[in-house]
């Protein structure tokens, strides 16, 4: 199966992009509560973000799993909504960069050529950085933001923005595939991750979601509207609440991982403006490069 069968793009007329960036997310493996693709479905919120492209899902997934939706049209005809996978474009007049955005399902077979897909497209459409998120089950309290982590194996990328190189061994998901591809294509890559509390199981988290949200809007220089995740943060923090103090070995455990959480985190990173110029002068640094 080649790419250009399963890869369609929509970007006839379409205007010139700023040096763009691409976001992905997959349901799956590397998303408890939904946290990462939750994240940039906030991001394209009230946005005008058009379709650039897409992945057709029929060779990628067992519907036996994944199954398909029913629904009914404007019209009240019976319609078949099927796992997506769509690349928007978000544009940010004056910004440092427009972003195209994959909040998709992570496929069930054939990831070789679902990566290629991805990696084809932010190459056509000259993507200047491969930015992957996710979040994982922690022992990180629900009564904290938590922190963001990345990596990455550019070792300039390493170096200017304080990440570290991946170190995990063992089985892996989609986006790890995805970053091992990108690393053999030479392509800037970076993986992004949050921590989701392990103890509320498949509970919302949308504070790690608004954490993602932020830490992509200072690197990356563009408005996330992260902000108005206020009134969900909220009411999930309630219900959280009202969850833990119903057992006292709860109450006592988040004590406990408040405390482990707070002397972590007395160190602190750069900040995310320290970050942004250094990613910045990386990138300008690949377009600009000195001469001999």
């Amino acid at each position: 199966m080649r790419v250009d069968d399963v890869l369609s793009t929509h970007t006839e007329g379409l205007a010139p992009l700023n040096r763009p960036i691409l976001i992905v997310a997959l349901t799956g493996w590397f998303d408890a509560s939904a946290t990462a693709t939750g994240a940039l479905e906030w991001l394209l919120r009230d946005r005008v973000a058009p379709v650039v492209a897409t992945i057709d899902p029929d060779p990628f997934y067992d519907f036996t799993q994944e199954r398909p939706e029913v629904w009914f049209d404007e019209n009240e005809e019976r319609q078949i909504r099927w796992p997506v996978n769509e690349f928007r474009l978000a544009r940010f007049p004056g910004g440092s960069h427009d972003l195209i955005v994959l909040s998709g399902v992570e496929p069930h077979v054939r990831w070789s050529t679902y990566c290629d897909c991805i990696s084809t497209l932010a190459l056509r459409l000259e993507c200047e950085l491969v930015v992957t998120i996710g979040a994982n089950a922690d022992a990180v309290p629900h009564t904290r933001v938590p922190l963001v982590v990345g990596s990455s194996t550019n070792d300039e990328l390493v170096r200017r923005l304080g990440l570290s190189r991946p170190q995990y061994q063992g089985i892996t998901g989609v986006v790890g595939v995805l970053q091992q591809r990108l690393e053999k294509l030479n392509m800037s890559a970076i993986s992004l991750r949050v921590g989701v509390p392990h103890y509320l199981g498949n509970a919302q988290h949308p504070k790690s979601s608004a954490a993602l949200l932020h830490h992509l809007e200072h690197v990356l220089g563009v408005p996330t509207d992260h902000v108005e995740l206020a009134a969900e943060i909220e009411r999930w923090q309630s219900l959280h609440d009202e969850a833990v103090a119903e057992d006292a070995q709860a109450v006592s455990y988040v004590r406990m991982l408040e405390r482990q959480f707070d002397q972590r985190t007395e160190a602190l990173l750069p900040t995310s403006e320290d970050l942004a110029a250094e990613l910045e002068a990386f990138l300008n640094d690949l377009e600009f490069p000195d001469e001999p």
